[in-house]
Protein backbone atom coordinates (compact mmCIF):
# COMPACT_ATOMS: atom_id res chain seq x y z
CA UNK A 1 0.00 0.00 0.00
CA UNK A 2 0.95 3.78 -0.66
CA UNK A 3 -0.29 6.93 0.30
CA UNK A 4 -1.70 7.12 -3.58
CA UNK A 5 -4.12 3.97 -3.03
CA UNK A 6 -5.85 6.24 -0.14
CA UNK A 7 -9.07 8.05 -0.54
CA UNK A 8 -10.76 10.57 1.34
CA UNK A 9 -14.50 11.47 1.16
CA UNK A 10 -15.49 15.01 0.18
CA UNK A 11 -18.95 16.24 0.33
CA UNK A 12 -19.43 15.20 -3.21
CA UNK A 13 -17.13 12.22 -3.66
CA UNK A 14 -13.87 11.01 -2.74
CA UNK A 15 -10.63 12.52 -3.35
CA UNK A 16 -8.13 9.79 -4.50
CA UNK A 17 -4.25 11.04 -2.88
CA UNK A 18 -3.06 9.64 -6.65
CA UNK A 19 -4.32 12.86 -7.90
CA UNK A 20 -1.59 14.44 -5.72
CA UNK A 21 1.17 12.35 -7.34
CA UNK A 22 4.63 14.19 -7.64
CA UNK A 23 3.09 17.46 -5.17
CA UNK A 24 4.32 17.76 -1.55
CA UNK A 25 1.34 17.25 0.61
CA UNK A 26 0.18 18.45 4.04
CA UNK A 27 -2.51 16.00 5.76
CA UNK A 28 -4.17 17.45 8.54
CA UNK A 29 -7.02 16.31 11.24
CA UNK A 30 -8.80 19.96 12.32
CA UNK A 31 -11.78 21.15 14.06
CA UNK A 32 -13.31 24.18 14.28
CA UNK A 33 -13.26 24.43 18.33
CA UNK A 34 -9.86 24.12 19.39
CA UNK A 35 -7.28 26.02 21.30
CA UNK A 36 -5.57 25.27 18.06
CA UNK A 37 -7.76 26.66 15.56
CA UNK A 38 -6.12 29.43 14.64
CA UNK A 39 -3.36 27.33 13.00
CA UNK A 40 -6.09 27.18 10.15
CA UNK A 41 -4.66 30.67 9.64
CA UNK A 42 -1.05 29.95 9.82
CA UNK A 43 -1.73 26.58 7.23
CA UNK A 44 -3.53 29.06 4.83
CA UNK A 45 -0.79 31.32 4.22
CA UNK A 46 1.54 28.17 4.16
CA UNK A 47 -0.75 26.98 1.25
CA UNK A 48 -0.72 30.32 -0.42
CA UNK A 49 2.75 30.51 -0.65
CA UNK A 50 3.43 27.05 -1.87
CA UNK A 51 0.57 25.85 -3.69
CA UNK A 52 1.94 27.05 -7.09
CA UNK A 53 5.22 25.07 -6.23
CA UNK A 54 3.39 22.08 -5.81
CA UNK A 55 1.97 21.73 -2.56
CA UNK A 56 -1.04 20.52 -1.81
CA UNK A 57 -3.00 20.65 1.56
CA UNK A 58 -5.96 18.26 2.54
CA UNK A 59 -8.00 18.98 5.58
CA UNK A 60 -9.78 16.30 7.33
CA UNK A 61 -12.24 17.65 9.86
CA UNK A 62 -12.80 15.68 12.83
CA UNK A 63 -15.36 15.14 16.01
CA UNK A 64 -13.08 12.60 18.15
CA UNK A 65 -11.20 15.33 19.94
CA UNK A 66 -13.67 16.60 22.90
CA UNK A 67 -16.44 17.15 20.02
CA UNK A 68 -14.53 20.40 19.25
CA UNK A 69 -15.85 20.18 15.59
CA UNK A 70 -19.79 20.45 15.72
CA UNK A 71 -22.15 20.88 12.88
CA UNK A 72 -22.46 19.90 9.32
CA UNK A 73 -19.81 19.43 6.99
CA UNK A 74 -21.35 22.96 5.09
CA UNK A 75 -21.37 24.43 8.55
CA UNK A 76 -17.56 23.93 9.52
CA UNK A 77 -16.72 24.77 5.73
CA UNK A 78 -18.16 28.26 5.51
CA UNK A 79 -16.51 28.68 9.31
CA UNK A 80 -13.74 28.22 7.75
CA UNK A 81 -13.57 30.14 4.64
CA UNK A 82 -15.13 32.68 6.87
CA UNK A 83 -12.60 33.34 9.60
CA UNK A 84 -9.57 31.99 8.04
CA UNK A 85 -10.39 32.63 4.08
CA UNK A 86 -9.67 29.08 3.49
CA UNK A 87 -8.74 27.67 -0.13
CA UNK A 88 -7.49 23.93 -0.35
CA UNK A 89 -9.71 21.46 -0.05
CA UNK A 90 -11.72 20.15 2.59
CA UNK A 91 -13.18 17.20 3.20
CA UNK A 92 -15.92 15.20 4.89
CA UNK A 93 -15.79 15.00 8.81
CA UNK A 94 -13.93 11.76 9.31
CA UNK A 95 -12.66 9.39 11.91
CA UNK A 96 -8.85 9.42 12.06
CA UNK A 97 -8.85 6.58 15.37
CA UNK A 98 -10.79 3.61 16.51
CA UNK A 99 -12.67 1.14 14.23
CA UNK A 100 -14.29 3.63 11.55
CA UNK A 101 -10.93 5.97 11.26
CA UNK A 102 -10.31 6.38 7.41
CA UNK A 103 -7.44 3.82 5.93
CA UNK A 104 -5.78 6.98 4.78
CA UNK A 105 -4.61 7.24 8.93
CA UNK A 106 -4.30 3.73 9.72
CA UNK A 107 -1.80 4.34 6.59
CA UNK A 108 -0.17 7.43 8.16
CA UNK A 109 0.31 6.04 11.49
CA UNK A 110 2.04 2.83 10.15
CA UNK A 111 4.39 5.47 8.82
CA UNK A 112 5.28 7.60 11.56
CA UNK A 113 4.17 7.08 14.55
CA UNK A 114 3.69 9.03 17.49
CA UNK A 115 7.00 10.58 19.10
CA UNK A 116 5.94 12.93 21.81
CA UNK A 117 4.41 16.78 22.22
CA UNK A 118 7.71 18.70 21.96
CA UNK A 119 8.67 21.36 24.23
CA UNK A 120 5.48 23.78 23.53
CA UNK A 121 4.16 25.38 26.38
CA UNK A 122 1.01 23.27 26.25
CA UNK A 123 2.83 19.56 25.55
CA UNK A 124 2.23 18.80 29.32
CA UNK A 125 -0.72 19.60 29.86
CA UNK A 126 -2.00 17.77 26.25
CA UNK A 127 0.74 14.51 27.86
CA UNK A 128 -1.44 14.97 31.22
CA UNK A 129 -4.85 14.66 29.84
CA UNK A 130 -3.80 11.96 27.79
CA UNK A 131 -2.54 9.55 30.22
CA UNK A 132 -5.56 9.77 32.48
CA UNK A 133 -7.41 8.26 29.54
CA UNK A 134 -5.16 6.10 28.30
CA UNK A 135 -1.56 5.54 30.84
CA UNK A 136 0.29 3.16 27.46
CA UNK A 137 -1.29 6.21 24.83
CA UNK A 138 1.97 7.33 24.28
CA UNK A 139 3.48 3.94 22.85
CA UNK A 140 0.15 3.39 20.72
CA UNK A 141 0.77 6.04 17.17
CA UNK A 142 -2.92 7.22 17.58
CA UNK A 143 -3.15 10.39 16.70
CA UNK A 144 -3.93 12.10 19.89
CA UNK A 145 -5.40 15.71 19.45
CA UNK A 146 -6.48 18.12 16.57
CA UNK A 147 -4.08 19.42 14.34
CA UNK A 148 -1.83 16.72 13.71
CA UNK A 149 -0.21 16.72 10.51
CA UNK A 150 1.43 14.33 8.05
CA UNK A 151 3.95 15.61 5.42
CA UNK A 152 4.51 13.46 2.21
CA UNK A 153 7.13 14.03 0.13
CA UNK A 154 6.65 14.26 -3.93
CA UNK A 155 7.85 10.47 -4.20
CA UNK A 156 4.80 9.70 -1.91
CA UNK A 157 6.53 9.01 1.50
CA UNK A 158 5.18 10.08 4.64
CA UNK A 159 8.10 11.90 6.03
CA UNK A 160 7.14 13.41 9.35
CA UNK A 161 4.69 13.86 11.49
CA UNK A 162 3.79 16.45 13.35
CA UNK A 163 1.48 17.18 16.36
CA UNK A 164 -0.91 20.16 17.19
CA UNK A 165 2.02 21.56 19.31
CA UNK A 166 4.57 21.75 16.36
CA UNK A 167 5.67 25.63 15.65
CA UNK A 168 4.09 26.41 11.92
CA UNK A 169 7.69 27.54 11.24
CA UNK A 170 9.23 24.51 11.83
CA UNK A 171 6.74 22.76 9.33
CA UNK A 172 7.14 25.73 6.96
CA UNK A 173 10.78 24.91 6.95
CA UNK A 174 10.39 21.33 6.21
CA UNK A 175 7.85 22.49 3.18
CA UNK A 176 9.87 24.49 2.00
CA UNK A 177 12.96 21.90 1.70
CA UNK A 178 10.55 19.66 -0.27
CA UNK A 179 9.25 22.20 -2.51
Amino acid sequence: MTIYDCSVPKTDGELSLSEFKGKVILIVNTATGCGFTPQYEAIEKIYEKYHDKGLEVVDIPCNQFGHQTPGTDEEVHQLCQLHYKTQFPQMKKSDVNGENELPLYTYLKSQKGFAGFGAHKLSALLAEMLAKNDPDGDKKPDIKWNFTKFLVNRQGEVVERFEPTADMKDIEIKIAELI
